[in-house]
């Protein structure tokens, strides 16, 4: 694998025509999906002022990723994956218009939020699996490792501008403008998509096999995968122990800090500056070799910024800390997204990297529904100091299968075939 240097990796792979177009169109719609997840968060809180209904509304956006993404993973790698990602970006398009019209209706409740939230979240689950298996194969296989990044830098440059955005409407002109907002956004990208061919299809020899048997085998290869098996352990503690703070601010903005929708679009946004930078730094890496340290040192910066986040509620210090967190679970997640992509056979690409959507979209979903429920009773902050637990012990965990996790997940084209000879 070529190595490059500063912003080279970046440049090369926006080169490459069919990314550009994905690229272009991802980063319009995922600002839209961002005002919207804001709003739908605010809206939970401000109908029940509840940290249960809370956690149950962003369990309804979530759980059905740990329940449908398995089977999403095996449609994956039987189907067309660009046909895949456009219908379930125009069913998203649908919902939006949909919680639009009750927003400005006045018919708009925590029923219908908890419903069409439940609804995108199934859509979500397939959509997930579609881009992790689709955005390797708009380009040639070097820029894949700077793709993912980008695609992250993307995903968290809209988490920045997104809720801050957001924040700023819902105050202004109510809600209804941001889920409308949002169904815009997602037009714009159904016609870059369009545009964005995939240049390699990595669906194998068609199975006979039912989609259960056939998920049942993309669990089977990735636990004994010996360096996907303990990345997917490193996504489980990032997933349960660090994001699940993320999807509580709204919670934390009122009890902890007591401001409103602005307060907790710049509590997001903080944590989304931190993710962009760090994507933008691994972009611009181009290159898997000491990615494996990175996302070990993800599990202590995570550590470290939830004890910050939960032993103050000095707002300023709040903001530094959600910083920190979102960094550590952008090069956390983002990192291990790019070794498992580096290290899964092409096959079987849909159904591992499932896997990893899974758990690091699902798994906040059991984490805010546990916090949540907890902050009923000792607050926000101590709820979500457990997180600080979780990641400090599967770090001490991992130390020593570190060396195989390298071995196994740092491999370069060269020393594939290096080994084949």
């Amino acid at each position: 694998m070529a190595r490059y240097t500063n912003f080279d990796a970046i440049s090369a792979a926006l080169r490459q025509r069919n990314f550009a177009w994905y690229f272009t169109g991802s980063g319009i719609g995922l600002i839209g999906i961002w005002c919207q997840r804001l709003t739908v968060s605010w809206l939970a809180w401000e109908f029940t002022k509840s940290g249960f209904w809370l956690g149950v509304v962003v369990t309804a956006d979530l759980l059905p990723t740990i329940i449908f993404t398995p089977i999403a993973g095996v449609v994956a790698d039987r189907v067309n994956r660009h046909r895949m990602m456009f219908i379930t970006q125009f069913l998203g398009m649908l919902q939006a218009l949909v919680l639009a019209v009750l927003a400005f209706t006045g018919h708009l409740n925590i029923w219908w939020l908890i419903g069409l939230t439940l609804f995108i979240g199934i859509v979500w689950a397939f959509n997930t699996a579609a881009r992790l298996s689709m955005v390797p194969n708009l380009l040639e296989r070097q820029h894949v490792p700077s793709a993912v990044a980008m695609d992250s830098a993307l995903y968290n440059l809209a988490r920045f501008i997104g809720p801050m955005t957001a924040g700023y409407l819902i105050a202004a002109f109510g809600a209804g403008v941001t889920f409308l907002i949002n169904a815009i956004t997602f037009s714009i990208f159904l016609f870059c998509l369009v545009h964005a061919q995939m240049i390699r299809d990595e669906r194998g020899a068609r199975s006979t096999a039912n989609m259960f048997i056939q998920a049942t085998e993309g669990m089977r290869y990735a636990a004994k995968h010996p360096g996907i098996g303990p990345a997917l352990v490193l996504i489980v503690a990032l997933a349960l122990g660090l994001k699940p703070v993320l999807e509580l601010l709204a919670g934390v903005i009122d009890t902890v800090y007591h401001l409103g929708p602005e307060g907790l679009g710049q509590l997001m946004a903080a944590a989304a500056l931190g993710a962009t930078m760090v994507s933008v730094w691994l972009a611009q890496r181009g290159t898997v070799i000491g990615t494996t340290r990175i996302i070990f040192g993800a599990l202590i910066l995570g550590t470290v910024g939830i004890a910050g986040f939960t032993a103050t509620d000095n707002f300023i210090l709040g903001l530094f800390c959600s910083f920190l967190i979102g960094v550590a679970t952008v090069s956390g997640g983002t990192g291990t997204q790019t070794l498992m992509q580096n290290a899964v056979d092409g096959a079987m690409r849909g159904r591992v990297m499932s896997l990893y959507g899974m758990v690091f979209r699902g798994g906040p979903a059991l984490g805010a529904l546990a916090m949540g429920s907890a902050a009923e009773f000792v607050g926000f902050q101590a709820a979500m100091a457990c997180g600080a637990i979780i990641c400090l012990g599967v770090f001490f965990w991992l130390l020593r299968r570190r060396k195989t996790m390298v071995a196994n997940l740092e491999m370069t084209a060269q020393d594939s075939r290096q080994q084949g000879n």
